[in-house]
């Protein structure tokens, strides 16, 4: 036997209280999971199925007069073109498409400027929350963040005491990771190329770089270090003028797009990877899946933590009283070809190769 015909109201469009009985719901019930507020995923399951059933469409205008909400969630970040943030962009967006809302996305350019101005003009109510991701942080950004008339949730390092939801994870490890795999390796002359040292994972990076040599007992060689941007070409430039003055036998970088960038000039000058320099990246990006050899990389976790970061917005949408909340998403060290072979004894003196272009990459 078919369902029960529901009538519709005079102008045909199924409403609330259709979906409501759709879903043998009450009509509050089926609100709070239409406007995204929640329910039990029993209820969330019939209510969604319900208005797929009966085409629902909410009447957005209506819905942010009756509610005070708008819809749409911010997202802020330096550079949407980098693929740590595209992975962070794609699993927020899935958590706040299934609250109905829609997400718009800002490219802040990493300065401080335009990230305080944006968190202020959310005093204009144009957004129902935002996540914000910088890479620095000062006293304008957490007076801005504080004052914000909408939930903000960051995903970021934050001082203790920041009265801000945040979810966060510990690069400083991440970099203990990638040290200790190489060390394990044989390798003793580790390099590593960063991005610029005032900026939040730039210094968290260079902190745990140096702690983890000295954990091994081995001296940091500052000939071994350079510093440059969070980008291809800076990576690529910092790594030819490290390799113009130092021999290393491994290359720690501060993340994928510098780890490209890395692999890149290793290659035009002659070192193979990994057998004369292991290369390790940070963020296990697509891109660290898409070269030749594969890199290996520190995952920090940035799909867990954009999910994490919208589900925390999301529940401080629904309840402004809740405390501040901090989760963490650990790192791990994801092991490919870039960095799988041990140090190889000397190549004893013999006759040169035949064919140049066997010195270059392998697998």
């Amino acid at each position: 036997m078919g369902r029960k015909r529901l009538q519709e109201p005079a102008d045909g469009r199924p409403t609330v209280h259709t979906v409501a009985a759709r879903a043998g719901v009450s009509i509050a019930s089926a609100s709070r999971v239409l406007n995204g507020v929640g329910g039990s995923p029993e209820t969330i399951r019939k209510v969604r199925e319900a208005a797929a059933e009966v085409g629902y469409v909410p009447n957005a205008i209506a819905r942010s007069l009756q509610s005070q909400r708008t819809g749409l969630v911010a997202l802020a970040v330096e550079d949407i073109g980098n693929p740590v943030y595209v992975e962070m962009m794609r699993a927020i967006e899935a958590v706040v498409a299934s609250s109905g809302r829609q997400l718009l996305v800002h490219a802040t350019g990493g300065r401080i400027d335009n990230e305080t101005a944006l968190l202020r003009r959310l005093a204009n109510r144009y957004v129902d929350g935002m996540i914000v991701s910088p890479i620095r942080v000062t006293d304008d950004h957490l007076t801005a963040l504080v004052d914000s008339p909408v939930p903000v949730v960051v995903v970021g390092q934050l001082g203790a005491d920041a009265p801000i939801d945040n979810v966060r994870t510990d690069s400083r490890h991440g970099m203990a990771l990638a040290v200790d795999h190489l060390v394990a390796a044989g390798r003793r002359r580790i390099g590593f190329v960063n991005g610029p040292l005032d900026t939040v994972p730039g210094a968290a990076r260079d902190a745990g770089f140096r702690a983890a040599l000295a954990s091994h007992g081995i001296p940091v060689d500052d000939e071994l270090v350079e510093v440059g941007d969070f980008q291809y070409a800076a990576g690529r430039a910092a790594t030819e003028r490290l390799l113009a003055r130092a021999d290393p036998d491994a290359l720690v970088c501060a993340n994928d797009l510098i780890a490209v960038g890395a692999l890149h000039a290793l290659l035009v000058a002659g070192r193979r990877v990994p057998q004369d320099v292991a290369l390790v990246g940070m963020d296990d990006t697509e891109l660290a899946r898409m070269m030749f050899p594969q890199l290996s990389s520190v995952s920090l976790g940035s799909t867990e933590r954009g999910r994490r970061a919208a589900e925390l917005l999301l529940q401080r949408i629904a309840d402004a009283t809740l405390p501040p909340r901090r989760e963490q998403v650990p790192p791990h060290l994801v092991v490919r070809a870039s960095s799988a072979a041990t140090l190889p004894a000397p190549r004893p003196a013999g006759p040169p190769t035949t064919h140049p272009s066997s010195e270059g990459v392998t697998a």
